[in-house]
């Protein structure tokens, strides 16, 4: 199975709620930070939701 590797490029300072608490349920704390998650639809929602704050990529 496929896995997203997820890294912060943008802070969540000036965010809504909802964007910051999701960025932390990903695992990630500040910028810089990566982490690798299952492809799976819940962790594709969450990455569309902060979208403006993460850069996404495949990884085999």
């Amino acid at each position: 199975m496929a896995r997203l590797k997820v890294t912060q490029v943008r802070s969540t300072v000036g965010t809504k709620h909802m964007h910051r608490e999701t960025v932390r349920s990903l695992g990630l704390k500040r910028i810089g930070d990566t982490v690798i998650k299952e492809d799976r639809p819940e962790f594709r929602g969450m990455v569309r939701t902060v979208a403006h704050l993460v850069t996404v990529e495949e990884v085999d």
